[in-house]
Order: C-alpha cells, then sequence, then structure tokens
C-alpha cells in the first residue's frame, strides 16, 4: 500500500491525518474512519483497520479531530486535545475530511465511526446523504442524558455526576471553562466547557436514525452494555436497511478483534451490494 501523511484545513490549526492507497488503486472505493474519544489515526481502532481495509481495495483516510488524545500542545504552549473538544468542533472537522477526500476523487465514502467517532458518525451521514454505508463500531447513544447514564455505569463523575455537573457549569457561567476537572472514571482530566457542551449539545443518535439512509452495520461487543450502545434500537429506527451484530469475546476497544470486524465489514457489503443489483 501507499502512504501519505495529509494535512487537512481547518479554521484554526489543520487536521493530521493518514491516507492509505492500495498500489493496485482503490478498486473498491474509500474509508472514512473517525476515531473514539480521546483517541487519535495512529493507535487503537484506526490504525488496526485502515491497513485490512486497504488490502481488501479501499482507500482509507484516518485522522485526528481537534479533539484527539488527551491534552496536545501544538505551535505553541496554549493547550488543546480531547479535554477541550466540543461537539459543533468535531462535526466540523468531519465534514472538513470528507471534503478532503472527495477532493481525491471519493465523494461516496464508506463512514466508519468508533464510540464517539460513531455517535459523530451518525449526524455527519445524515448532513452527507451521498455516504454509500455507515459502519458504527460501538456507537454511544449521546443525547443529553448520556453523562448522567455512563456516570451511573462507573464512567466520567461516577457517583458524583452531581456535583462536577455543578462544578462545570458554575466555572462556565464565570469565564473560567477552560479551566481543567479532574473526574474519576474517564481520562481523568476535562475542561469545564466541554463537560457542559455534552451536557447539552451532544447529538442523539436514536433521534436521527429515521434520517439515515444509507446502509448500517452496527457491532457492539459482547462486553459492553446495550444501554450505552444501543445497536437494536438504533436498527429499529434507521431510515434505511440496517443490521446489527454482537461481536464475541470483544471489549469497547476492539482489541485483537479487528481482523473479525473488517469479515463482518465484508460480508456486510458483500450482502448489501448484491441486493441493490438484483434491484437494479
Amino acid at each position: 500500500m501507499n502512504l501519505e501523511l495529509v494535512s487537512i484545513a481547518t479554521d484554526s490549526y489543520p487536521l493530521d491525518g493518514i491516507f492509505y492507497e492500495p498500489e493496485g488503486g482503490a478498486n473498491r472505493g474509500a474509508v472514512l474512519i473517525m476515531h473514539g474519544n480521546c483517541k487519535n489515526f495512529y493507535t487503537g481502532v484506526s490504525r488496526a483497520l485502515a491497513p485490512l481495509l486497504t488490502w481488501l481495495g479501499y482507500a482509507c483516510l484516518a485522522y485526528n479531530r481537534r479533539g484527539h488524545d488527551v491534552l496536545v500542545t501544538l505551535t505553541g504552549r496554549e493547550p488543546a486535545g480531547g479535554a477541550y473538544q466540543r461537539v459543533h468542533e468535531a462535526i466540523a472537522d468531519n465534514h472538513h475530511a470528507a471534503a478532503w477526500l472527495a477532493a481525491r476523487g471519493f465523494p461516496r465514502p464508506i463512514v466508519i465511526g468508533h464510540s464517539n467517532g460513531g455517535m459523530l458518525a451518525v449526524p455527519h451521514v445524515v448532513a452527507h446523504p451521498q455516504t454509500r454505508a455507515l459502519l458504527l463500531l460501538s456507537a454511544h447513544r449521546g443525547g443529553r442524558d448520556l453523562f448522567r447514564m455512563i456516570s451511573e455505569a462507573g464512567l466520567m463523575a461516577a457517583d458524583r455526576f452531581e456535583e462536577i455537573s455543578a462544578r462545570a457549569r458554575e466555572l462556565v457561567a464565570h469565564g473560567r471553562g477552560h479551566e481543567l476537572m479532574l473526574v474519576p472514571g474517564w481520562w481523568y482530566l476535562i475542561s469545564a466547557e466541554s463537560f457542559v457542551d455534552y451536557l447539552d449539545r451532544c447529538p442523539d443518535i436514536l433521534e436521527f436514525a429515521p434520517q439515515v439512509r444509507c446502509p448500517v452495520l452496527y457491532l457492539r461487543g459482547d462486553k459492553e452494555a446495550a444501554p450505552i450502545y444501543p445497536a437494536e434500537d438504533f436498527c429499529k429506527r434507521a431510515g434505511g436497511l440496517a443490521e446489527f451484530s454482537i461481536v464475541p469475546d470483544c471489549d469497547h476497544f476492539y482489541t485483537g478483534r479487528e481482523p473479525t470486524v473488517v469479515e463482518l465489514m465484508r460480508d456486510w457489503l458483500a450482502r448489501v451490494e448484491s441486493r441493490h443489483a438484483s434491484v437494479a
């Protein structure tokens, strides 16, 4: 495969990524890979899936949103990264990446989103109805109750949800939203502004589901909680063909299960495309 380190322009600092392209050309189209919360293009699902998909004949763009990792510093000492992520910015980053891929000749990619990237992928494909297909890997449900739900499961604020939510809102109200807070069940740091943003503005994938017209495959690991990763409910509500599958012996990060994911995707796409061909 050919690898190209890319820089995708935004209205602030650019998005870094890698464009994977089969040596013989991308005869099966392209894939846009959206990483999970506080992750990046060079570890985890994004890194593991792209080479496997490239070997199948797909070009792949794996890229960092501006809210990647937990904390980063770029051109100066101003901190950035996942602790400062904002929903509107993440949505814009995905639009920038899709535009970059379209300019390379791939206006109808398959979109893959893992975890928070999966949640963001749902409104993305609604805004991009030309999307060829959507693969969700443990996309969380989003919505205004997300932080309360995952806190009750021991994540994010854990048993301090009310206290930390009140503190975040207080800091934002006093113009101190950029301050970092320690939280017990996450990647330990999050800005008050980001915390409040997710409390108030996180998209709800079940509300968006009826607007998703492209084919959808939603995967969840068998070690994950269905209420947080609602594969069954999403597929019932989806506006087009939608299937779900539970991956055995699999946690949220799909470690070591990436070949199984690619095999499931390959077989599912073959069925979808065969069905479309027979209808046509």
